[in-house]
């Protein structure tokens, strides 16, 4: 794996898992001392589902889902909550900065995958198809309001939907649903 390439994993992991513990290390002593809070970490349904291109993306997100499931049986015995939020898609940028990766480096033995790849995610940059932030924030809010909050809350277009279709299928039905469904994009 190159430098450069590794570098912009490293970044990855660095925003979405490692800056995030730094951050809660910091404020668990002040919890453990009040017996309470609620720890509240952004994952993505990306963290419990998959797709081409987006292996080390969904790596870190899966690693989020992990250490905080492990998070909260560490710290309940203190009275702290820890809760996970899974946005679907939300209209953060992210489409539009898949879609510049993707077109960047447009040849390759994955040249064909990546216009498909790109296809839908300018898909859901449609008005309609996305969601606005603020019902992040909100869920976030209703999270940390919460005496007795939810483990994971599932917020914004097709998050719900997604996660339940993720749970309900096998692996091999999952991957045949998201084949066919790039097959409908390969022909759009």
């Amino acid at each position: 794996m190159g430098g450069t390439k590794r570098t912009r994993i490293a970044k990855q992991f660095d925003v979405n898992l490692f800056g995030l513990a730094e951050a809660t290390k910091a404020v668990l002593p002040t919890m453990r001392k009040q017996g309470s809070g609620t720890i509240v970490n952004v994952s993505s349904i990306g963290g419990k589902v998959y797709g081409p291109l987006g292996a080390w993306y969904h790596a870190t997100k899966h690693a989020l889902e992990g250490w905080s499931d492990c998070l909260r049986l560490e710290v309940s015995q203190f009275g702290i909550n820890v809760v996970v939020i899974q946005p679907g898609v939300i209209n953060t940028g992210f489409a539009e900065a898949m879609d510049q990766k993707l077109t960047d480096d447009s040849s390759g033995p994955y040249k064909e995958l990546k216009q498909i790849i790109a296809n839908m995610m300018k898909n859901t940059t449609k008005p309609g198809k996305y969601s606005e932030p603020s019902v992040i924030a909100h869920t976030i809010s209703k999270a940390i309001r919460s005496k007795k909050p939810k483990t994971r809350y599932a917020a914004g277009k097709m998050a719900k939907q997604t996660l339940l279709a993720r749970k309900l299928l096998s692996d091999k039905s999952f991957d045949k649903m998201f084949l066919m469904m790039l097959q409908n994009y390969g022909k759009q």
